[in-house]
């Protein structure tokens, strides 16, 4: 599933390809896809605008219109980008297709059709209907300790929480709790002050590598866990094979001589 790296990395896509270019025909071969709106009333709001700015709040990204309301985008387990000129160059599952007036479009692809699209004049407002926490990357330590400072279950589901934070999902909770030395069921009423401290730090470590490796797991340094997340894998620092298990019926890695056993 798309989190927090990979969405800021479809942003940032969108910006560099997409901006300042005037729509002229919107597909919609999705429209099961669509939130809170109709494909009519959608592909009219669309039409004949021009994206010009771009959004992202966790797993959520926002692409502003000239006409100052937003398109929501969710990318569900599957969902992606792609910016192309012929037809050959469109993906497998296109759940919406902007034409722009360079004869170039944008595809909106989702095989499993868990995503999401929509029209949202105020983005905080959004936040606020989908009872979103603040964003993982602009969260400071006083926020995020006050925001699990009542939780008592497992802390990897407690970073998954999306009402918590916003934008951490299954992977790079299990890379967070890694770097910081946690176990991933340790209970959030048992971390200490300098626990919670070192799992915003790495927190935010791990994010920001991410994004600037445009959540390319082969790029991520050999001391991280994601390029070894596999049944057999072996712990990067200490080469014994990580421990998979489910948490909150999620499957799970970590390494038990580095994270407590």
């Amino acid at each position: 599933m798309p989190e927090l790296p990979d969405v800021e990395t479809f942003r940032r896509y969108l910006a560099y390809t997409s901006l300042h270019k005037k729509i002229v025909k919107v597909h919609l071969p999705g429209k099961e896809l669509i939130y809170g709106i109709t494909a009519t009333t959608l592909r009219r709001h669309l039409l004949g605008r021009v994206l010009n700015r771009t959004e992202r709040h966790g797993k959520h990204m926002f692409a502003g219109t000239d006409a100052g309301e937003w398109l929501l985008l969710h990318f569900g387990m599957t969902g992606f980008l792609k910016y192309y000129r012929d037809e050959d160059g469109e993906p497998g599952h296109p759940r919406l297709i902007l034409d722009f007036d360079n004869g170039y479009h944008l595809a909106y692809d989702d095989q499993r059709k868990l995503g999401r699209i929509g029209l949202v004049m105020d983005i905080d407002g959004y936040i606020e209907r989908r009872n979103l926490g603040p964003d993982a990357l602009g969260i400071d330590l006083e926020t995020f300790l006050k925001a699990y400072e009542d939780r008592r279950g497992a802390v990897k589901s407690a970073l998954m929480d999306q009402s918590a934070m916003a934008g951490i999902g299954n992977i790079y909770a299990d890379e967070i709790l890694y770097q910081a030395g946690i176990n991933p069921e340790t209970r959030v009423a048992e971390l200490d002050d300098d626990a919670m401290e070192r799992l915003f730090r790495n927190m935010n470590k791990v994010l920001k590598k991410a994004v600037e490796c445009g959540a390319k797991p082969d790029c991520l340094p050999d001391s991280y866990l994601i390029p070894h997340r596999t049944k057999g894998g072996t712990c990067p620092r200490c080469g014994r094979e990580v421990t998979r298990t489910k948490v909150s019926g999620r499957t799970t890695y970590y390494c038990p001589y580095r994270q407590g056993g």
